[in-house]
Order: C-alpha cells, then sequence, then structure tokens
C-alpha cells in the first residue's frame, strides 16, 4: 500500500456525498463522525491500491450510514443496527433520486459490513467497509497501511472518545438485542480486542 496519499481520496463531488456529510454530521456524535470518515479513507485506500473497482459515491455514502442505526433518533427496538441504518440510507438515497437498484445496493453494502467475511467478487463496496471498519474499530490490518498515512488519518479525524463511545453503544445493543450482531461481537471478546487496537496506541 505505499504510495497512498490521503489527497487523492477526497470525498466525491456532488450534491449526493455533501448531502450525506451533512445528515451524518447532524446527527451522529463527533466521536462516529470521525470513525465513519476514517473507515471511508481506510477502505477508498485499500480499493484503490489493491485494485478493486469500487462505486467512489456508493462507499462514500455508505461508510458515512454504516453506523447511525447506533444513535438514539434511528435506533430500532426489532432489528439490528446496521439493518436500521440500512434502511435509514436507503431512504436518504430515494430523497437523492437513486434508483431502486443502487438503493438497495446501499442497503446491502451497510448490512454486510458486520459480517466476518463478504466476498469482494460479489460486493466490493461491502468488502472494503467491512474490512476498514475492523481496522477502525479493533485494528485489524492496521500496519497494511503506511504508518505515515495512518497518522495523516488520525490527525485529520482523531479518533477522541471512540472506544468508550462505541463499546458502551455495543453493550447497550446487546443488552436489548441479544440476537443481533452486535451482541454477538460483544460475546465473542470485542472489548478485548479493541483495548490492544494500535490506533488508540498512537494517538
Amino acid at each position: 500500500m505505499n504510495g497512498v496519499r490521503l489527497e487523492a481520496l477526497a470525498p466525491p463531488d456532488g450534491a449526493t456525498a455533501a448531502a450525506a456529510l451533512d445528515v451524518a454530521t447532524a446527527y451522529l456524535p463527533p466521536a462516529l463522525l470521525n470513525h465513519s470518515l476514517r473507515v471511508h479513507l481506510w477502505a477508498a485506500a485499500r480499493g484503490t491500491t489493491e485494485g478493486v473497482p469500487f462505486d467512489p459515491e456508493l462507499l462514500y455514502v455508505a461508510a458515512l450510514f454504516h453506523d447511525i442505526g447506533l444513535v438514539p433518533a434511528f435506533d430500532s427496538h426489532t432489528v439490528a443496527f446496521e439493518e436500521a441504518g440500512g434502511h435509514v440510507a436507503r431512504v436518504f438515497a430515494a430523497g437523492a433520486g437513486w434508483p431502486a437498484e443502487r438503493r438497495e445496493r446501499l442497503y446491502g453494502v451497510i448490512v454486510r459490513h458486520m459480517r466476518p467475511r463478504v466476498d469482494v467478487s460479489v460486493d466490493p463496496e461491502g468488502h472494503l467497509l467491512a474490512r476498514a471498519a475492523a481496522t477502525d474499530v479493533v485494528g485489524s490490518e492496521a500496519d497494511a497501511y503506511p504508518s505515515r498515512f495512518r497518522d495523516e488519518v488520525l490527525d485529520r479525524h482523531p479518533r477522541l472518545d471512540f472506544a468508550g463511545a462505541f463499546l458502551a453503544c455495543f453493550r447497550d445493543q446487546a443488552a436489548r438485542k441479544p440476537a443481533s450482531s452486535a451482541a454477538g461481537a460483544v460475546r465473542s471478546g470485542l472489548p478485548g480486542r479493541m483495548a490492544v487496537n494500535p490506533l488508540d496506541a498512537s494517538t
């Protein structure tokens, strides 16, 4: 991944990307907003350097909305947070004028980001989002990124109190929705994996 440059991974142009950032900024607390922006950069960098063909606008919007189901305004008592977030994103995309097939793709990308593995040949954006989210949450594959690039990303979008805020959200989801993916993550040792995330050690 040598040679990846932060300035080459700017958000896509256009009203939809700008509106997605406006909505995410309005609803996500700063730590989760920065997390979402970092996830976009980790994902776009990996896709660019590994030659994974992806839709930049789709990936950007998915990254901004992938955790929006964790916030009180969109939390659901009936479905997992990633499903709730997928529904919010699909409604947003309808307002942006996306056709039904593209809205469904966005929903699927967000829902699948909590799966342990997403087939890159079937869903390249979902594959990149899942890996990037794992990088930011527990440090998975963090050492694949050049140290200078990591530092630039963390400087642009600081981690703030992300670890504590994110873990509190997942524990709340687990308590209320024990069959959810968030509950499964907590049971499988998420707190311990987050505690040794090298991205937090470097901040």
